[in-house]
């Protein structure tokens, strides 16, 4: 059959056409496997909040979730996050399936297997225990215990290097950890500090609790050996993050007090509503008005518990502060006890030897006396005991000094202080860091100064922060710090002030340096908790903070106190 000639026509303007399609079919398929493969696969704990987690809608999100994108956007690189059970994602890193863990505690043995970015964060690990069990102090406590532990976390890792004759029982999530310990199973939990803080308010277990913290790790980026660019490009996008700010901002989003304390965000978005449907129901006219005012009550709520959780753990440091400091004025104390003991022997020892000393050099005449001439010696002995025994004495009196503020305050502050003393056993523990910044420090105490009610040791950390403060406005060695104490009898207050000739602090942030996290030195390390902590200390003594400055002219603080108890207002459960 002969095809017709419209037919041949098509055949040869369709046949270079299907030859095309068919070449570059194998270009395409080439392109979609390069595609694929220049996307890097990060994996993480599925359920392991705040740091990363599957959101409400599946999704990942989190502190690591969101520091993950971050880097990505500032290198140009195109990211996939995976998130499953730990012990899951780290095999797959293993066998290569994953490129990167975007959160992974750093150890000597898993250096073997891995390479680690800078960290971004550090992990405390801590022991959880069920209401009413024997308190532990250590790892060393938990022999013959069951303890339950996250499989393939850093903790379950440690148990099975240690031999410490401890059973560790295994579980998928620290959440599963954490609810078979409260229901009566095993002994302990070896887990995350902040997560199982998290999951246990979350999960409402309110019969456990922390009772010690053995390890702070490193927390970052890890790939298998051999992954060094990939490695290289996340360091180098974290670095960037850090150095913008941007790095910071997210740690505080997730991680900070405020995120804590605000609690779990979809259980105050379910009250709101349920809040607004009554209100709905009740005055429907009146929607906007009642709107508002539920929204103060829930800031203002906010507020509260972020400075409650503030309390606690600034609560934290001053305790673990007071046990070193204890512990280390208790060391001191017996070579300064035993120098107290012997130099007044050996200045009566010298007194007695003296005139036969005398008597030999006038018969005789000079000699070598402890290496120098006996005319130079007699003169300076005396004195030279003398210095060491007042030096050993103001040894003496700032270990006392240490162990009184060290010790665990009372609550109550019901106690007659005189505000005089207080500062100066304030000024003696700062006496090196003053001595490092000024050359002009004047102190004048006011004669005959009415008692205050309080807590000394509380009073003597305000003292002490309004002090460092002022030795880190100063610019140079000839500017001075005076501190000063007076009473205005036209309000009955006992008044301290703290002047300084810094650098002055601007007037809109003046109202603003008692908040929480508020600092004018960030760049220099300062949290913005020193004046915040201070702030509510005075506050429960009934008194208050105020602050004068102008930039470049100096900075006065005045610390006021009623004569007298703390008003009724004052409550001494805050504590910072």
């Amino acid at each position: 059959m002969i095809a017709s000639p419209r037919l041949i026509v098509l055949r040869h303007r369709l046949l270079p056409l299907l030859l095309a399609l068919l070449a570059a079919l194998p270009l395409a398929a080439r392109g979609q496997a390069e595609e694929a493969e220049s996307v890097i696969v990060v994996g993480g704990d599925r359920y392991h909040p705040p740091y990363e987690f599957l959101d409400d809608e599946g999704q990942p999100a989190g502190y690591n979730v969101e520091l993950t994108r971050a880097i990505a956007e500032v290198m140009g690189l195109e990211v996939r996050i995976e998130l499953a059970t730990w012990s899951e994602v780290r095999r797959g890193l293993e066998s290569g399936e994953i490129d990167i863990l975007q959160g992974m505690s750093y150890s000597e043995a898993r250096t073997q297997a891995f390479d680690f970015a800078p960290p971004h964060a550090i992990v405390h690990q801590s022991i959880f225990a069920r209401r009413g069990t024997p308190p532990v102090e250590s790892l060393e406590a938990l022999r013959g215990q069951e303890v339950i532990v996250q499989r393939g976390d850093i903790m379950h890792d440690f148990l099975l290097e240690q031999d410490l004759d401890i059973r560790p029982i295994t579980t998928d999530t620290h959440a599963d950890a954490l609810r078979s310990l409260a229901a009566g199973q095993h002994d302990y939990a070896l887990v995350a500090n902040l997560p199982a803080l998290y999951l246990s308010r979350e999960l409402g277990l309110t019969n456990l609790e922390p009772v010690a913290r053995p390890f702070s790790l490193r927390y970052g980026y890890a790939v298998r050996h051999g992954n060094a660019d990939l490695l290289a490009q996340f360091s180098e996008g974290l670095a960037i993050l850090k150095n913008t700010g941007r790095h910071q901002a997210i740690y505080d989003r997730w991680l900070g007090p405020l995120e804590q304390a605000e609690g779990i965000p979809w259980k105050r978005i379910g009250l709101v509503g349920a809040v607004l449907s009554a209100l709905l129901l009740l005055v429907l006219g009146g929607i906007v008005v009642w709107n508002r005012m539920l929204k103060r009550q829930v800031a203002a709520h906010t507020e509260e518990l972020r400075q409650r959780q503030q309390q606690l753990i600034q609560a934290d440091k001053m305790a673990s502060l007071g046990i070193l400091v204890s512990g280390v004025a208790h060391e001191i104390n017996n070579p300064s006890g035993l120098l107290l003991l012997n130099l007044p022997v050996l200045r009566d020892a010298y007194d007695d030897a003296r005139p036969i000393l005398e008597a030999h050099y006038r018969e005789h005449g000079d000699f070598s006396f402890g290496g120098l001439p006996y005319s130079r010696m007699r003169d300076e002995i005396p004195p030279m005991l003398d210095e060491m025994l007042e030096g050993t004495q103001r040894i003496k009196r700032i270990v006392g000094d240490l162990k009184d503020f060290a010790r665990q305050d009372s609550r109550d502050l019901d106690d007659a202080l005189d505000l005089n003393q207080v500062a100066r056993t304030a000024t003696r523990l700062v006496d090196n860091s003053i001595r490092q910044a000024t050359d002009h420090f004047a102190t004048h105490y006011a004669a005959e100064l009415p008692k205050v009610r309080g807590n000394t040791q509380r009073l003597e950390q305000v003292v002490i922060n309004l002090v460092l403060n002022a030795c880190q406005a100063l610019e140079h060695r000839d500017q001075g710090i005076r501190l000063s104490t007076r009473h205005d009898p036209a309000v009955d207050r006992v008044l301290l002030e703290v002047a300084d000739q810094g650098r002055g602090i601007p007037a809109e942030a003046l109202n603003r340096l008692t908040d929480p996290f508020f600092t004018t030195r960030r760049e220099c390390g300062g949290t913005g908790l020193g004046l915040s902590v201070s702030a509510g200390i005075v506050h429960e003594h009934g008194g208050e903070l105020t602050f004068a400055s102008r930039p470049g002219e100096g900075t006065t603080v005045t610390l006021s106190l009623p004569v007298g108890k703390p008003p009724p207002s004052a409550n001494p459960r805050r504590r910072p």
